[in-house]
């Protein structure tokens, strides 16, 4: 007895499928826009917090919605809805304002109406010294032959984060006073000879960061890959740093 062969599915299967697809797809954006963004760390600027192939976590909720945090940058109105003030040691996601397509992620440091300086690496907001603490010499993570100071930053209020420091002498460690205008904010990589940021101009750093350009606040790293792990290299999808999930960012 032969076996006959087997009938194409139905097309109200394919249809049923297609259907399922695009549901997913339009909850996945509709999460996407409202409430999470995700973003793969792509440098060590924001070591020892962040490191290269941390998955991070950002939610939107904080600091209400933007052009800037719907997906493909939409040229829509300036301003935020719901927008509230994001607070001094946040760590953001925005746009860089040179190139809207790049979304970057440092530390808030200075507010609207701050003076921002630093003298020999050493953090003066308003006039007043960050606190830093020195607590001994590591091995940089993604340059382990690198050897930092980690230091401990504290502000008045008590919020606290760990820093790298590579030594005396680095282009931003003796910076002009910066005055932070309205609707602007001061950012800083917390690896601070190794980051690119409002520090330095527009042209080769951040510059001064336009409110409207905050994407949102990094909340958690769910996972982490090594450097040089992709999604389409399969052979690279099990290597790892496992010490690194489910980390919140402080």
């Amino acid at each position: 007895m032969t076996q006959s062969p087997a009938s194409a599915p139905p097309a109200t299967d394919i249809l049923d499928l297609a259907r399922t697809v695009a549901a997913g797809l339009v909850l996945a954006m509709a999460i996407q826009t409202v409430a999470l963004q995700p973003y793969t760390i792509p440098s060590s600027s924001m070591e020892p917090g962040l490191v290269t192939g941390d998955y991070v976590v950002a939610s939107k909720f904080p600091y209400g919605w933007s052009r800037a945090s719907l997906p493909f940058d939409p040229p829509l109105s300036s301003g935020r809805l719901f927008g509230r003030e994001p607070k001094r040691g946040d760590v953001v996601l925005f746009r860089l304002p040179r190139d809207r397509q790049q979304v970057w992620v440092k530390r808030l440091i200075g507010l609207p109406g701050d003076s921002v300086q630093v003298r020999g690496g050493t953090v003066l907001v308003n006039g007043r010294a960050v606190v830093q603490t020195a607590t001994g010499m590591v091995q940089d993570h993604d340059d382990p032959a690198r050897r930092v100071q980690l230091v401990r930053e504290t502000l008045p209020d008590g919020r606290t984060w760990l820093t790298y420091d590579g030594g005396p002498g680095s282009p931003g460690d003796d910076t002009e006073v910066f005055s932070v205008p309205a609707g602007h904010y001061l950012m800083m990589g917390d690896n601070r000879d190794n980051s690119l940021d409002g520090r330095f101009p527009g042209d080769i750093g951040v510059g001064l960061l336009p409110a409207e350009n905050i994407v949102g606040r990094a909340e958690l790293v769910v996972a982490s890959w090594r450097p040089g792990a992709g999604l389409f290299k399969p052979w690279t999808w099990l290597d790892l740093q496992p010490g690194r999930f489910f980390k919140p960012v402080r």
